[in-house]
């Protein structure tokens, strides 16, 4: 087995935040449900575009804010996903490779735009996201570079992208050809209403160990084994999974295996500012310290690590360096 090139890999949609402030009356007169988050078209995603205030654009998307965390930490990183060679587009593309990330994806020159995520935060620190996923729903097994994925130590899935069938094909043909490169697979299960739709897919996924490693927080995990009681689905999930990391907000996280489950505390903050980003943040950590050959507790120390210092701020990328902040934590010599 050759020596990798990256130390994660992730695969998943290409968005850019549009962020604004906006008043509830805001918010009724656009006929939008406070705090939840729409898919619209194109047509609505400009309109919304016309009717807000002034804007600051934040590349995101959740395994692309995993991925610069990774990167973060001064370890090797890189993406695939699909965006349009549109103002937002190139916009994104800057954003991720500024932030040391490969990202060699082609850009589309014709189809839908540059995937969006208008953010209306309101006074109370509310966020209010409509997204037009565009051009990101849009990745095909012909993106899937063969040669990046088997360089790779760990290849990440996002399960946002499990919606369109061509992205279905690519994440399928990732795994293969990371685990005929012996490499690993990692999947986050995103959103309960993601996994409410493909649950029967994904556990099929763990079950045949199309991946080795699953990301989830309580609600997702209760959804993916349809429990109303927390330790009955890590119970079933520890006899699917060969590893899995399950978050639970303040309560930290438990790392669950054949052999056991472990609980880790979570890193105490002063205050939350923006909860965004807390999970993807969570998972870059951990993949960072797997990648290193930590054990695990260190790994989900350093996923809490990274979780804490994405919170205390607007947005859903690290402000400060994850690796100074390691070497300050004694996680990282």
């Amino acid at each position: 087995m050759s020596a990798p090139r990256y130390d994660v890999l992730g695969i998943g949609n290409a968005i850019v935040d549009v962020l604004a402030r906006a008043e509830d009356d805001f918010l009724a007169q656009q006929q939008m449900h406070k705090g939840g988050m729409a898919l619209i078209d194109e047509a609505r995603a400009e309109q919304i575009y016309d009717a807000m205030g002034p804007a600051v654009e934040i590349s995101g998307g959740s395994a692309a804010n995993t991925i610069v965390g990774v990167a973060g930490f001064g370890a090797r990183a890189a993406f695939i996903g699909k965006v349009k060679d549109d103002q937002l587009g190139r916009a994104f593309i800057h954003d991720i490779r500024a932030a040391g990330v490969s990202f060699e994806t082609p850009p589309a020159f014709d189809g839908p735009s540059t995937a969006r995520c208008y953010v209306l935060v309101t006074p109370d620190g509310e966020r209010t996201m409509n997204t037009y996923l565009g051009a990101a729903q849009d990745l095909h097994p012909a993106d899937v570079d063969a040669d990046a994925v088997a360089a790779a130590k760990i290849t990440y899935l996002e399960g946002y992208l499990w919606d369109p069938p061509h992205a279905k094909e690519a994440f399928r043909k990732a795994a293969t050809i990371a685990h005929d490169a012996g490499r690993q697979v990692a999947l986050t299960l995103s959103d309960a209403f993601c996994v409410g739709r493909y649950r029967a897919e994904f556990l099929d996924l763990i079950r045949t160990g199309t991946v080795d490693l699953v990301f989830a927080n309580e609600t997702e995990l209760k959804s993916l084994y349809e429990a109303s009681d927390f330790d009955a689905a890590v119970t079933a999930l520890r006899a699917d999974a060969k590893l899995a990391v399950v978050t639970r907000s303040e309560k930290g996280c438990v790392v669950v295996t054949k052999q056991g489950v472990e609980a880790v505390p979570a890193m105490p903050i002063s205050k939350v500012v923006d909860a965004t980003g807390a999970g993807d943040l969570f998972a870059a950590g951990f993949m960072f310290g797997l990648a290193q050959g930590r054990d695990h507790r260190t790994a989900a120390r350093l996923g809490v690590m990274a979780a804490a210092e994405v919170i205390g701020h607007i947005g859903a990328r690290p402000e400060v360096s994850l690796k100074a902040l390691a070497q300050q934590s004694g996680l990282l010599s």
